[in-house]
């Protein structure tokens, strides 16, 4: 019998136990990130999303300093690939994220990092690295990265440095 619904994007979880070890999570995403690689990261404040992000650059071979763009909207940062730092927590509504540039095709040929990603909701990019980030436990240091990968080169970035 075949089914008429498609089927889930793979997904998964891992757990990270130190703020330390989210970071690596974050290294080992930008060691293996590839052009229009698109990692959109949602979690309430402090969870992890800055600290995945430093990792992510560290990766990409960043150098400098990697901090949230809350204000400036969007950070470009530069190493292997482009990196495009965005921070959608201000906005008032996902179409000012739009008319701000935020989701720009020119950013296809680096690596663009979504935090908050959830306020820009309908106008991500299908193709995407998706990764929910919950406090997990009593200890304030663990973290559960709950991923689902959209598209082959997600897929593949996500079995590659996250395990499938």
């Amino acid at each position: 019998m075949e089914s008429s619904a498609a089927a889930a994007p793979p997904h998964g979880t891992v757990r990270s136990e130190s703020a330390d070890h989210t970071h690596a999570i974050g290294r080992a995403l930008g060691e293996r990130a590839q052009p229009g690689t698109v990692v959109a990261l949602v979690g309430e404040l402090g969870a992890g999303k800055t600290r995945l992000t430093k990792g992510i650059a560290e990766g990409l071979g960043i150098t400098g300093v990697v901090n949230s763009p809350t204000f400036v909207l969007m950070n470009e940062h530069h190493g292997r690939l482009p990196l495009y730092h965005v921070d959608a927590y201000r906005l008032g509504d996902p179409e000012e994220g739009v008319a701000a540039g935020l989701l720009d095709e020119g950013h296809a040929d680096g690596v663009a990092v979504i935090e908050w990603a959830d306020r820009l909701d309908a106008y991500l990019p299908e193709e995407r690295l998706e990764i929910v980030i919950e406090i997990a436990g009593a200890d304030a240091t663990t973290r559960d990265l709950h991923w689902r990968a959209h598209g082959r080169q997600h897929v593949r970035l996500a079995s590659e440095a996250l395990g499938s």
